[in-house]
Parts: structure tokens; C-alpha cells; sequence
């Protein structure tokens, strides 16, 4: 009876998890799972990445919709407790995840309306299959329509919401019957940033765009408008105090393993040590606790290795493999250390001699990975020989967020050169900073911009002054800028 009970307990779904030794883990269909008996036993068979497996049940036990087997292999040895969990279908948890995601459209829909008077809905769609926006199309009596776009999972960022809303937008407005007017509803956790970058917009896409968001704080929610924040707004915020950043290497750990590589081995400073990058590839930390240094190192979380006299060869060793397989040159590249943080790669080569990329730029300082905020690290922040700031942000792969994440860089350093922290804190010793507003440099190989990217330079104020430099696909090898783009009118020409 109780191996019957099994077999239909393993009937009731089509798809389990194999739980094994260490909490490994492997997905099976239940025709993968085969349950035998003969006179010596009950055996559980299956197949998994390692092979076939013939296991000898000395018990088991369902609890609730999973099951517990204690297993032994031939001899009885290798005893284990192996687990069957129960996994939703991929196709069935889209469609509860799609169906989930459709409801909370509908609730944002049923929120706009009670806002808006005389308005009903006309649709209410995802804006992508399973997708994070809702996409809400109310109407009046009068037969005017305008638009509503809403996150219903409460993940997407600021600027994925205002990029998917001026692609919406812009597609609406070339419907046969268009419509003009959207409203972006938000949480009050993304209304701050999200109007400063709606304020870094085209007067064309603040008229088109407008701002609500959704107070819970009553037994119901409530949808408040926000009016648009002009330009002036954004330097209202008094900055936080600012220190500069440290750039040499400190502590005895960090200095030696530096000389193992010096031309590439850079670092990332924090209060209490070091994080120390092979070509941007992080491969070690040393840190300063209570007067006393410590330093691990290896690549990857599960591969990190407190350093010591007695494994400094291993270290060696490691260097070596990165000199090897994280070079224009390697034997393989597809091995990790070639493909793994290319951003950073690009980084650590224009940091080295930022001229690569414009001429105008000064040598020297460079601050890589500068905080520009609470939470916010600009790729490069170089100045020009006329004194003028510029914010460099590097891309290896296409982003659709790259302007906007520029643009709120760009803010964080404006704000500091107008209130002039910046100046005080002689971030580029001697050379003064110009008394005009910061550059956003973005940069990445030629064929690694966005597809939308064009688009989104062109939606921004004229005000701000943004390039676009396209990189020769080699890079690697050696830094070559086969095109400049200027998307402000008032920009001067390189």
C-alpha cells in the first residue's frame, strides 16, 4: 500500500525538483523518474547530468507535496537523503506570473479612473507579453483618449519606466487617431528620481509626459499628479559633504601583489582596503581590520582563498592566467577571464591614457568608478584643458538605460560643480573648473549602442550637452574612435 501511495504521489505532477547532497539540485520530468521493485528492494532510477543513477530506498517518507528518500548505493554505501520537490512548469508559471501581472493592470486602470472624472477604460494591456508595464487606454465622454503606463511589479527602475513611456508615447502619437498625452504612474519611492530625469527632457517630451503617484498610505489607494520640475529645480538640493576619493594603492598586501602585474593590475578603494582588478576583472580584496591586514583572492565568489606565505604561488599563478586569457591575444575567448566584466576591461585601458578617446581630455588625475551620490559611481570623470568636466559612462553591450543613467551621473556632478564642492575639494589640483555646466561623454563599441539609442539622445534637453563616441570593435587592442556625434546644438566640435 505504501508503494502504491508513492506511485500516485509521484503522478500527481509532471515535473519535479531532485534535491541531493549539498542542496544540489536537478529538474526531472516525472517519466524521467523510474521506481522499481524486485525481491531485494525498491529501487529509484534517473538520469542526470552526471548519468544514470540506480539507488536503493531504505525508506521514505511524503510530507505535505514532497518527497524524502534515504538512499544507499551499491554495498550500501554513499547513504544520502535525496528530496523530490515538485517544479511548476516553465509554460504554467508564465501564465500565472502573465495572469498575476494583468490583474494588478486592471487595479491600476480601476485607480486612474476613479481619478480622472467622466473617464472609463478602453484597454488594458502588458505592454510586452508577461511584461512589467501596464499599458491603459481611458477614455472621456467626449471620446478624448489619453494614455496611463504603470509598473505592476514595483521592479522596474526610473529609467525603465520613463524609456518604455516615451517609446509608448511616441507609437501612440503616430496612430491614425493619436494620442499625446501620457501619464506615468509610479511609487512614491521612484517619484523623486524619476521627475529630475523628466525634467532633463525635451520641452517637446515634458508637454507629452506628465507624473502621478500612488499613495497607500490611506485604507485605499490614492493617485496624486505632480507638476513637472523645471530646470532650476534640480540644484535646490543642498549636496552632502564631499571628500576626495583616494587614488594610490594602500597596505603592504596590496603593494606586492600589484608588482606581480603593475601595468595592469589596478584598484578600487574603499575606507578599509583594497579591491584589487585585472584590467577591470576583480581578483582579490585586501582589507584593514583593527590595525591588521588580510587578503583573499580567486575569481568568482565560490573561488575566493585567504592569502597567505604558505599559497603566494597560487596567487602567482593566478596573475599568470590572467596575463594569458584576459589579453587581446588569448588562446581562448570564450574562457571567463576574457568574456567577464568588458566594461570594466574598456575602463581600466581609457583610465590609463583617457587622450584615446578625446585629445582634449587632461592625462591625469582620471577618477575611475567616482561616487557621484549615495549609491551612484560614474565610469570615468576626467575635465578637458579648458576646464570643463566631463562624465564618461562605457558600455561593452547594447543598454537601452545608458542616457538616462548618464543623465542622473551628470546631475550628481552638476549639482557639486555649482555649489562648488568640487572646486574646495581641488579634485584636479591646480587646474581650475570652468564655470559652465559638465559633458556627458558615452562611449562603447560601434556596433554596442542600443538600437533606440538615437532616439533617446534626440528626446533630451538641447541644454545638455552629450556625445556619442563610437569604438573601433577591436578595442582590446588598441582604443580607435571611428565616429563622434554631437546631440546639442550648442556643443563645439572636437
Amino acid at each position: 500500500m505504501e508503494i502504491a501511495r508513492l506511485i500516485a504521489k509521484l503522478a500527481d505532477y509532471s515535473e519535479w525538483l531532485l534535491v541531493g547532497r549539498r542542496g544540489r539540485s536537478f529538474p526531472l520530468t516525472r517519466d524521467e523518474i523510474e521506481l522499481t521493485t524486485d525481491e531485494k528492494g525498491v529501487f529509484l532510477g534517473f538520469l542526470d547530468d552526471s548519468g544514470r543513477h540506480r539507488w536503493r530506498v531504505n525508506r521514505f517518507e511524503i510530507e505535505g507535496d514532497e518527497i524524502a528518500f534515504d538512499v544507499a548505493g551499491p554495498f550500501g554505501r554513499d547513504q544520502q537523503i535525496l528530496k523530490l520537490i515538485p517544479r511548476t512548469p516553465a509554460a504554467q508559471l508564465a501564465a500565472e506570473i502573465e495572469a498575476a501581472r494583468l490583474k494588478a493592470a486592471n487595479d491600476a486602470a480601476e485607480l486612474a479612473v476613479g481619478y480622472f472624472a467622466n473617464a472609463k477604460i478602453l484597454r488594458v494591456s502588458l505592454g510586452e507579453k508577461g511584461g512589467r508595464l501596464a499599458h491603459i487606454l481611458l477614455t472621456t465622454k467626449q471620446r478624448q483618449e489619453f494614455a496611463v503606463i504603470a509598473d505592476v511589479t514595483n521592479t522596474a527602475t526610473h529609467s525603465a519606466i520613463l524609456g518604455k513611456a516615451i517609446l509608448w508615447s511616441d507609437k501612440l502619437g503616430r496612430r491614425k487617431k493619436p494620442i499625446y498625452d501620457l501619464l506615468i504612474m509610479c511609487e512614491k519611492r521612484r517619484l523623486t528620481p524619476l521627475r529630475r530625469l523628466h525634467a532633463m527632457l525635451s520641452d517637446h517630451w515634458k508637454a507629452r509626459l506628465s507624473i502621478a503617484s500612488i499613495d497607500r498610505r490611506e485604507e485605499r489607494p490614492v493617485l496624486r499628479m505632480h507638476d513637472a520640475l523645471r530646470g532650476s529645480d534640480l540644484w535646490r538640493e543642498r549636496p552632502k559633504p564631499f571628500t576626495l576619493p583616494p587614488t594610490a594603492i594602500h597596505g603592504r598586501a596590496a603593494d606586492a601583489i600589484r608588482s606581480l602585474s603593475p601595468g595592469e593590475i589596478d584598484a578600487l578603494h574603499i575606507a578599509k582596503g583594497d579591491t584589487l582588478r585585472f584590467l577591470g576583472l576583480p581578483f582579490a580584496r585586501v582589507r584593514k581590520l583593527y590595525g591588521r591586514e588580510s587578503a583573499w583572492f580567486g575569481v568568482g565568489r565560490a573561488e575566493k582563498h585567504p592569502l597567505s606565505d604558505g599559497n603566494w604561488e597560487n596567487m602567482e599563478k593566478l596573475v599568470q592566467n590572467l596575463g594569458k586569457f584576459r589579453s587581446p591575444d588569448g588562446p581562448n575567448k570564450r574562457h571567463s577571464f576574457y568574456r567577464s566584466h568588458t566594461e570594466s576591461w574598456l575602463e581600466s585601458i581609457l583610465r590609463r591614457d583617457i587622450t584615446r578617446l578625446d585629445a582634449n581630455l587632461r592625462l591625469s588625475p582620471i577618477y575611475h568608478q567616482f561616487r557621484s551620490g549615495r549609491s551612484e559611481k560614474i565610469d570615468l570623470l576626467a575635465i578637458r584643458n579648458d576646464g570643463r568636466l566631463v562624465v564618461i559612462e562605457l558600455k561593452a553591450q547594447p543598454d537601452r538605460n545608458m542616457i538616462f543613467q548618464a543623465l542622473e551621473y551628470w546631475r550628481n556632478v552638476e549639482l557639486r560643480r555649482r555649489s562648488g564642492v568640487l572646486a574646495d575639494a581641488k579634485l584636479f589640483g591646480d587646474q581650475p573648473i570652468a564655470d559652465r555646466p559638465a559633458i556627458i561623454y558615452l562611449a562603447a563599441p560601434a556596433w554596442s549602442f542600443h538600437q533606440e539609442f538615437e532616439f533617446f539622445a534626440r528626446a533630451i534637453s538641447p541644454e545638455i550637452e552629450l556625445w556619442r563616441f563610437e569604438l573601433h570593435e577591436d578595442w582590446r587592442r588598441e582604443i580607435k574612435v571611428v565616429s563622434r556625434i554631437c546631440y546639442s546644438p550648442e556643443g563645439e566640435n572636437l
